[in-house]
């Protein structure tokens, strides 16, 4: 066995030992949802698997509304994201005007301050606005992300400046530059984004909670707690069989677009 072998066999075991240990908790979950209460609460292994956790969870509270709720808050924050973080980073790349420079590093100086300290002064926001309970107040406040902006500028900064000015000497405005060069030599980066958006506001708890009281717009993370307070036992079977339908669209979100989320996370750390 040569040294160069023991080596990637040695970096392969540990790496499966890692993804086991990281999807322990996922793997535990699928298998506690298929599990009896009694079963679960004694720590014995399963002697029957049963389906019926699933039903229940859709029947003990409004699963479907929750997840509706979610994928339209998810999309919505999704696009504003991609379309507010492409004009902002067009504008730093593109358009000269003064103090540009500065602006977009007092802009990604942003990054430092924590969510939780813009918590109060956006719940105030929504509140004046009369947003409380809306899909405005869940998703309004996200489009701005410092992070899309930053990705994006990175990514048209490698866009050559001739092309921009032949598209100016043939008559093309901002506008159509924009949409027609800049958006598609960028879709990779756009494909990130959209993915990081909504992987993101799919699994958002603390604004959610604070800006809704009602359940026909509140997200699924918060109806997965109303029922495990529901639940004076806490039906552990019903509750995994709840948080396993709630991950599976991110999941299958996370491996179509694998590959574009790795190629665009790579391509926005080189440049």
């Amino acid at each position: 066995m040569t040294m160069s072998f023991r080596k990637k066999l040695i970096f392969y075991v540990l790496l499966t030992l890692s993804a086991f240990i990281l999807f322990a908790p996922t793997m535990l979950a699928v298998v506690m949802s298929f599990m009896t209460s009694q079963d679960i609460l004694t720590g014995s292994a399963p002697r029957t698997l049963i389906t019926d956790n699933f039903t229940q969870a859709f029947e003990r509270f409004p699963l479907f509304q929750f997840l509706l709720s979610s994928l339209i808050v998810s999309i919505v924050i999704m696009i504003g994201q991609i379309i507010l973080s492409s004009l902002a980073a067009y504008a730093f790349v593109f358009l000269e005007f003064k103090g540009r420079d500065f602006l977009f590093y007092l802009f990604i100086a942003t990054m430092m301050v924590p969510f939780e300290a813009s918590v109060i002064p956006n719940f105030h926001i929504i509140r004046d606005l009369g947003w409380i309970d809306t899909y405005q107040g869940l998703t309004i406040p996200f489009f701005a992300t410092t992070f899309g902006t930053f990705l994006l500028r990175q990514n048209f900064k490698q866009i050559p400046k001739e092309l921009r000015e032949a598209s100016q000497i043939a008559g093309m405005g901002n506008f159509k530059y924009y949409v027609t060069v800049v958006l598609p030599v960028a879709k990779s980066s756009l494909i990130t984004l959209g993915i990081y958006g909504f992987l993101s506001s799919w699994n958002m708890y603390l604004w959610p909670l604070l800006s809704t009281t009602n359940d026909s717009v509140r997200t699924v993370q918060i109806g997965l707690k109303q029922l495990q307070s529901q639940e004076q036992l806490n039906e552990w079977g019903v509750m995994m069989a709840g948080a396993v339908i709630v991950i599976i669209p991110t999941l299958v979100l996370l491996f179509l677009g694998q590959k574009k989320l790795q190629k665009g996370l790579t391509e926005g750390a080189l440049k």
